[in-house]
């Protein structure tokens, strides 16, 4: 079966074709953070048009790359939630339309459930039964994922999730936005040992987190004192360690306490780098595998919501042309087709 996917959630156009047997057939993404960047971050109704001039001339790019036709493809998927309702709208309506005139399924795509799946994009890819470790801007939650439409929700983040503390952390040592990748780069340069910062819930016997204390320590820490250059990548180093220090922990006990032995790690803070290399030598320890996207992947893309519609088609689902958008949409409330 072949799917064409279209991710319009936040401030990220994404459209790609999959295909069942042969694989991810193309790819294409417009990302709009150098117009946001002025902002501090998205602004919705400037996210909501810009996907409206990008969506169409980029699936005319992906088919074009696959060598297919719209006639070829057997169901368009698109993101009809969690995120910004005006720009899910704009997804949800040229799917719908498209499937609609082909006669076609049109499949809306929980965005998280995407990003769980993501990984059976990459090689060697993950069998079911896993435990998924969400790390996004607006997510972290961990999951025990039975198969697709089977999850049960682990631990969640009691406040900011890990990307927010990046990306507010990083506007506070001056990093611009988006602040995340920007402030691991700073991270690099930082000492270890060099500041102390808390490791919220490290020890609370449970799999809940929280990271907005982290990220108020940090600022009471700029507050106190003028920050060089060299004590900004300190803190940033720091911050960093203390965050991958709570989500590896949590993850290995969700682990233990599910007896699974395959970690899945999805999401735009997925892709730190010290975040990997923590978890491969924490589940090298217990004799578990850890798998992740490509890093291309891990941020908001087509390839997941076309991977997770054709799964989602195989397994029966499909839709009439009456659609809706979901904001607020919980990933537990989600149920095999």
């Amino acid at each position: 079966m072949r799917v064409l996917g279209i991710e319009t959630s936040c401030d990220e156009t994404g459209v790609a074709v999959y295909d069942t047997a042969e694989g991810l057939l193309a790819n294409a993404l417009h990302s709009q953070v150098a117009m946001h960047e002025a902002y501090g971050g998205v602004v919705p109704e400037l996210a909501s048009r810009d996907h409206v001039r990008r969506v169409v001339p980029l699936a005319e790019r992906v088919l074009r790359e696959a060598g297919t036709t719209l006639a070829e493809l057997d169901a368009i998927a698109y993101t009809e939630g969690p995120g910004l309702a005006g720009a899910l709208l704009v997804g949800a309506s040229v799917a719908n339309a498209l499937a609609f005139a082909l006669g076609k399924p049109a499949i809306g795509v929980h965005h998280l459930e995407a990003h769980l799946l993501s990984p059976l994009l990459a090689e060697p890819r993950p069998a079911f039964p896993f435990v998924a470790l969400l790390v996004s801007g607006g997510h972290s939650q961990l999951m025990d994922v039975a198969g697709v439409g089977r999850y049960a929700l682990l631990g969640d983040t009691l406040d900011d999730a890990a990307g927010e503390a990046f990306d507010k952390t990083a506007s506070v040592l001056g990093l611009g936005y988006p602040g995340g990748p920007a402030l691991a780069r700073l991270a690099e340069q930082g000492r270890d040992g060099a500041v102390a910062l808390p490791r919220p819930m490290l020890d609370s016997g449970d799999l809940a987190m929280s990271f907005s204390g982290l990220k108020t320590a940090v600022l009471t820490l700029a507050r106190r004192e003028a920050l060089d250059e060299r004590r900004r990548s300190d803190i940033a180093r720091e911050f960093q360690h203390a965050i991958v220090d709570v989500l590896v922990a949590k993850s290995i006990a969700a682990l233990e306490i599910t007896g699974r032995r395959r970690l899945v790690v999805a999401g735009g803070v997925g892709a730190n780098r010290e975040l990997r290399d923590a978890l491969r030598r924490a589940c090298e320890r217990m004799a578990a595998e850890v798998f992740h996207p490509d890093p291309a992947l891990c941020t908001d893309n087509g390839a997941m919501i076309a991977l997770a519609g054709a799964l989602r088609l195989e397994q029966g689902s499909a839709a009439d042309y009456a659609f809706s958008v979901r904001p607020r949409w919980e990933l537990a409330s989600l149920h095999a087709p």
